[in-house]
């Protein structure tokens, strides 16, 4: 195809939250643009966090996990999606793409006059002997849920361990516990959760404990076993080991920056792709988006890589409105992140107090246990509230919480107050809601900065 005669192009590299919202909000934007998404999986446009929950059979068709289809996006939105469809290649100087169809082998060129990596990132996968047997899983797409529930349904395996100690273990523990297996943990550091404080993190354990979820740290795994029919068996670690019919690989995610840095984008200290403010790369006419990119982190200032779906999607929607004409741009991040383990909410937003300390904060930290209700309410139930601050400037660095009860509402909290950068004395007079069957006189938030405000005179 002749660049000078092709129609004006905007190809998205990845259909998942970035790619997507991408790909529409260029489209509305300007109607005449012929966009066109290449997916390697055969979903687009669905919702990657709540995989966990269909494996739990708490939701019962995959389908009910899928936003659009590609022919939703054709119909509905004027956008080509193709699926089973892999970008091989990017030359940027003649503006191609080379694109594998997967169920074909065929090979072709497309032309572009504007492009979005938004591959998102890949499963770390430890490289052990017997990564490769039957039985042991990732979780990233669609695909690998399907795939995961499918087999719990047709084997009914009683035994499941987890490698890694993050909160996509956390979610498919409770998962694997609802279906009846039993579940072990098995964690490299010294304690689960990385990047969580240590207050946080003990009453996690304990809810695992309570719900007979066996939880080993401190653990180099050596090998996996299988049998004859190459299927696992058994993990063993640390000299002794545990059986399993199902292991779930947790150990974290990668951004996907191959593809990028053999078309000669550059990837960041971070390890993941280094974009401006408006999402472009360094590479001419080629933006990125999603898990693949790193981002400013609004309290250390600094690049950093924090992969969550709401983040993707918000830069898809930038890349969006600049291919198709607008002027926007991506200010950066605090981290906000949520996840349910059983009976328990875990939240966490900015800087833990390690991290705070080897990025040259003064910081220090505080932590509470107070009630989420009404004293009076027979049902009310107390969440633990850390704050991390800095004690030169007395600013808010980061908060964390766990409890049973209202443990989102108030993340978002301390998420807006980072964002704007507030102090420790600013933040004890926000102007919170208060009514009993929501919370006491003296929320939780305000009872931890203050806290934290005490700590320093």
């Amino acid at each position: 195809m002749n660049p000078k005669t092709r129609k004006e192009r905007f190809v998205v590299v990845g259909g998942c939250a970035a790619g997507m919202s991408a790909a529409s909000k260029a489209k509305r934007l300007n109607p005449k643009l012929d966009v066109l998404v290449f997916e390697k999986t055969p979903h687009v446009s669905y919702s990657a966090c709540g995989i966990p929950y269909f494996i739990a059979d708490l939701v019962r068709d995959a389908s009910e996990l899928v936003t659009l289809t590609p022919e939703d996006f054709r119909v509905q939105r004027g956008i080509d999606v193709c699926t089973r469809h892999e970008v091989v290649g990017i030359k940027p100087v003649q503006r191609l793409v080379t694109v594998v169809d997967l169920e074909t082998r065929k090979e072709v060129c497309v032309g572009y006059e504007k492009l979005v990596i938004s591959v998102g990132g890949r499963p770390s996968r430890p490289a052990l002997p017997g990564m490769d047997l039957k039985n042991v899983f990732t979780i990233q797409t669609l695909e690998d849920g399907i795939h995961i529930k499918q087999f719990i349904d047709e084997n009914h395996p009683g035994q499941v361990v987890i490698v890694g100690g993050g909160y996509i273990a956390m979610e498919m523990a409770e998962a694997c516990c609802v279906r009846g297996l039993d579940v072990i943990i098995l964690e490299k550091r010294a304690q689960i959760l990385d990047g969580f404080e240590t207050d946080i993190v003990e009453q996690v354990a304990a809810e695992l404990k309570a719900n007979k979820v066996t939880v080993e740290t401190s653990v180099v795994i050596e090998r996996l076993h299988g049998n004859s029919s190459g299927k696992v068996t058994s993990v063993a670690f640390d000299d002794k080991s545990v059986q399993a019919e199902l292991v779930l690989v947790c150990a974290g995610l990668r951004p996907s920056t191959q593809l990028a840095a053999e078309a000669g984008v550059r990837t960041g200290n971070s390890g993941a792709i280094a974009v401006d403010w408006k999402l472009q790369t360094n590479v001419s006419n080629i933006y990125a988006a999603g898990d693949c990119v790193e981002v400013r982190n609004h309290v250390s200032g600094k690049p950093d890589y924090i992969p969550l779906g709401p983040t993707a999607n918000k830069q898809g929607r930038v890349v969006g409105e600049n291919v198709g004409g607008g002027t926007a741009k991506f200010p950066g991040v605090v981290g906000t992140s949520v996840f349910k383990t059983f009976g328990l909410a875990v939240a966490r937003t900015g800087l833990e107090c390690e991290r705070a300390r080897s990025l040259g904060f003064d910081a220090d930290v505080v932590t509470v246990d107070a009630p989420a209700r009404a004293g009076y309410f027979s049902r009310q139930q107390k969440i633990r509230v850390s704050v991390i601050f800095d004690k030169r400037s007395r600013r808010l660095l980061g908060a964390q919480i766990v409890g049973p009860d209202g443990v989102s509402k108030r993340i978002d909290i301390f998420a807006a107050a980072l964002t704007n950068r507030m102090t420790l004395n600013q933040m004890a007079y926000l102007d919170l809601s208060y009514a009993p069957p929501f919370a006491p006189v003296w929320d939780p938030v305000l009872v931890a900065v203050n806290v934290a405000r005490g700590k320093l005179r």
